[in-house]
């Protein structure tokens, strides 16, 4: 049976217009991480094959960035920050150096790739690790993508930031549709790449779909109706349920876990405060506290820290 609390929260419009758009990211990711992979892969070759310098292995294994700043690098590791920095689409950027593990630069496309992505990648291995955030991040900042509209990568981001960003966890109607738009011009920029094609159709259909009905619609039927029903529907009814709950998880672990990095990293009193704000609404939903109860702990002992 499903459960009664994520019926409850989806009977709230605005909170399931940020459940739907945060599962479209979901669905966005996915079709672009083989996109990207290839890629990448193949400017780090590009730049190995056009640079002696780069071939060499590190010279000291030692060479790591401290406080986003990597201040005696080897002479191999130098000439990466080098090739990093030319290959920047906005130059202004930041580059997030801590990001990246220098010696592994020469051999791991994906240490590269980390360099022009935001804050928090350090532990992220291979691009299925990765959030949709960073992807088009990576996208936006580094010119192998040269052949993307980063007008368009851009306004996605911003809209993923206003969605993660929502103290309540709730878009309203308005912000949907400018979102929805956003994404579909994306979609159909890089309709050649197959799984974005493919990724376009998903996101339309989650867009259509009305999760309230597929979690509350076995609850609503009376006793009499439930005994009529063929097991198969009972099922349905019941994994609809599960994956609306599973999607849901999904979403809410990747803001914690970008809040709880943030605060862990510089305590800014946004970040903070909207952790303690987010901690509150996984406590007052029973189901989600539980499902939580290890972040929630962590989010506790930041704030015994203050």
């Amino acid at each position: 049976m499903v459960r009664e609390e994520l019926a409850l929260r989806l009977n709230d419009r605005e909170y399931k217009n940020w459940l739907k758009a945060g599962r479209c990211l979901l669905i966005l990711k996915e079709g672009l991480h083989p996109f990207v992979s290839h890629h990448t892969r193949a400017f780090h070759a590009d730049l190995l094959n056009q640079s002696p310098l780069l071939r060499k292995p590190c010279e000291t294994s030692w060479c790591k960035p401290k406080r986003n700043q990597i201040s005696s690098a080897c002479r191999a590791c130098a000439g990466w920050q080098t090739v990093i920095l030319r290959h920047r689409r906005q130059p202004d950027a930041t580059v997030n150096w801590d990001n990246c593990f220098p010696p592994s630069w020469r051999t791991d496309h994906w240490e590269l790739a980390k360099a022009f992505m935001p804050r928090g990648q350090g532990k992220v291995k291979v691009a299925e690790q990765c959030d949709a955030s960073a992807l088009l991040n990576l996208i936006n900042h580094c010119d192998c993508f040269h052949f993307v509209d980063p007008k368009c990568v851009r306004e996605v981001i911003r809209f993923r930031n206003e969605l993660m960003h929502s103290c309540e966890l709730r878009v309203k109607d308005e912000w949907m549709r400018h979102y929805q738009t956003s994404v579909r011009k994306l979609v159909r920029h890089l309709d050649q790449v197959p799984q974005m094609a493919t990724a376009g159709k998903q996101i339309e259909e989650m867009l259509s779909l009305d999760l309230s009905i597929c979690v509350s619609g076995l609850d609503r039927m009376d006793s009499a109706a439930l005994d009529g029903l063929e097991s198969d529907s009972v099922h349905q009814w019941e994994t609809s349920a599960g994956l609306i709950s599973q999607w849901e998880a999904e979403l809410l672990q990747e803001r914690l876990q970008e809040l709880l990095h943030a605060a862990d990293d510089d305590a800014k009193t946004q970040d903070t405060e909207q952790l303690k704000r987010l901690g509150g609404f996984l406590q007052a939903n029973r189901d989600l506290g539980e499902r939580f109860s290890a972040e929630l702990q962590a989010i506790n002992a930041l704030e015994a820290r203050e």
